[in-house]
This record gives C-alpha cells, structure tokens and sequence, in this order.
C-alpha cells in the first residue's frame, strides 16, 4: 500500500501545479483570433473554459446560459456550483461533451490540442477567445464573449466600465519614478527557480502596476541559474496563492540566490491568488491597484 500512497501524493501535487500552470503556460503560445463562427446560434448552454472567460460572462449578467466551466474558473464564487469539466490544459472531449453545451467558448491556450481539435470537430460550435496581456486585450475579450453570446450590447457597455477603470489605474502608477524590479517565481520544485520572461500574464500584470520585470530576454517562462537571479536583482519576489504547492517564506528565502538580491535581504515577497492576479479579466484594474500598493505602500497617485 505504501507505493499506492506515494504514487497518490505525487498525482496530487501534480494536480496542484497544473493549476497555477494553466494560468500561465499559455503565454508560450501565440494567440489567435476567434474561430470562423463568431456568434452562437444556440448560446443557451455554453461551457466556458478560462477562467477570465467564465468571470465576463457572469459579469455581463449572461451567467444563466452557463452549463459548465473549467477548474481555473473559481470566481465569482456562484460559478462554483456549476459542473467542472476539468482543468483548462487538460481536458477530455468526453467531459466537455458530457453537460450537452450548444457551444463552446475557450480561452487560447485550452488543451491539450488533440482533445481541443476533436472538439473542434464535432458538431458542437467552438470559439476560442484570444488572450493579450494588456489593456486593449481585456476590451477585446470582452467584446468577443459578448458578441458570442448575443449580448454586443452589454458588452459595449462593460467594456467601456472596464475601460475607464483600467485608465484610472494605469494613471495612479504613471508618475512612479523609482520603479521596483519584481521578479515572478511560478515555482521552486526542487530549489530551482522558475520564473517569469516576457509575453507573459505575470510580465503584463507587473507592468502595468508600475513594475519592471526583473528578467528579460527570453519569453514565456524557464529556469533561472542561481546567477541569473542575482544579476536580476529583483527589489520583490511575486508569487501566487491557490496553485500548487507554495514555498514558505522560510522556504524561500533560505534559497541562496534569492537570499543574494535586495527583495532577499528585506524579505520582500508578494502573494496573490493565480486566478486574480492572472486573469487579465474584469477586476484586472482591482488588481493594478492592490499590487502597486504592495510594491510602493501607498507612493501612487490618487
């Protein structure tokens, strides 16, 4: 028995990391705009996937034509009661298919590619929703959910809400002159630091809350050196909550090369749930606003 258990808990903490994992590696792929059908002919049973897909549809009061959604769709929290599909990078055509949906709306980067081709192929309309970690490309999610769903006015409507409040956002961190390099840790399995590049939700999020991004050069996410992290010199460490397991901050900074840098040497570490922080959805304006008061403790503008 004692092999079944070990298996067990090493199938569990899989689990817990492909969470924080979808959130994130769709970064490493290009977008791509909506498929050919752009409405739903039928958007009376939609599964969503991606949770910044399930959180617009409730946020466009459109949440009745729900049937499903997927395990990164954890917000708001009367999405829960709906049947979970699965986790966004790993599902199986026979879990979509099995709540009966007249459509299909995913996020890019749902997978793995050969269940999403045979959905594609089935009867079943499929649009997928493409993902930009920036302020135009939240406005451009909505409009393509809501222009899915039959709702274009709705959408109109929120996006320009969203609009306004991601301005107002973006304007409180503009005048920040000393801006802090913040260096996003996915994971330390095994002491390795795995950390944010470019064309990333973490490099998006951290600029637009008045960060720099402490590596550059790569895109997408890779394992840094112990070297790497201290020429990054990283003034805080951004991690997420709810995906995987977590390094303690003991953990963390017990790591020599993060002990190395200045958020080391002042225990500077951020924390924030993957969904929110990550989502790049409609509390993305939420999110400027608490993580440029975690890096500058109230410096931004009002």
């Amino acid at each position: 028995m004692a092999p079944l258990r070990k298996r067990a808990r090493v199938f569990t903490m899989a689990l817990g990391l492909a969470i924080g994992l979808s959130l994130a590696i769709a970064a490493l792929l290009p977008a791509r705009a909506a498929e050919e059908t752009e409405t739903f002919a039928d958007p009376s049973k939609i599964a969503a996937i991606g949770g910044s897909i399930t959180e617009i549809v409730f946020a466009l009061g459109e949440q009745d034509r729900l049937v499903a959604r997927d395990s990164t769709s954890r917000y708001p929290e009367a999405a829960l009661k709906l049947p979970d599909v699965g986790y966004m990078r790993q599902l199986s055509p026979e879990g979509v298919l099995s709540v009966n949906p007249s459509g299909i709306l995913a996020l890019h980067g749902s997978g793995p590619k050969e269940a999403v081709d045979v959905l594609k192929k089935t009867s079943i309309p499929f649009i997928e929703v493409p993902e930009r970690y920036d302020h135009e490309g939240i406005l451009e999610k909505i409009h393509i959910v809501g222009k899915a769903l039959g709702a274009d006015a709705k959408a109109d409507a929120l996006a320009a809400e969203i609009d306004a409040k991601l301005k107002a956002a973006e304007k409180r961190t503009s005048s920040i002159k000393d801006r802090k390099r913040v260096l996003f840790v996915l994971s330390m399995q095994g002491g390795k630091i795995l950390a944010s590049g470019s064309e990333t939700a973490a490099d998006g999020i951290i600029k637009l809350s008045g960060g720099v991004n402490a590596v550059d050069g790569f895109s997408g996410y890779k394992q840094l050196s112990d070297e790497a992290v201290i020429t990054a010199r990283p003034d805080v460490i951004l991690m997420m909550n709810n995906a995987g397991p977590a390094a303690s901050d003991d953990e963390l900074f017990a790591n020599p090369s993060i002990l190395s840098t200045p958020a080391g040497a002042a225990r500077k570490v951020v924390r924030m749930d993957g969904g929110y922080l990550l989502g790049f959805g409609p509390r993305t304006a939420d999110v400027i606003h608490d993580l440029a008061a975690s890096l500058y403790s109230g410096q931004t503008a009002d």
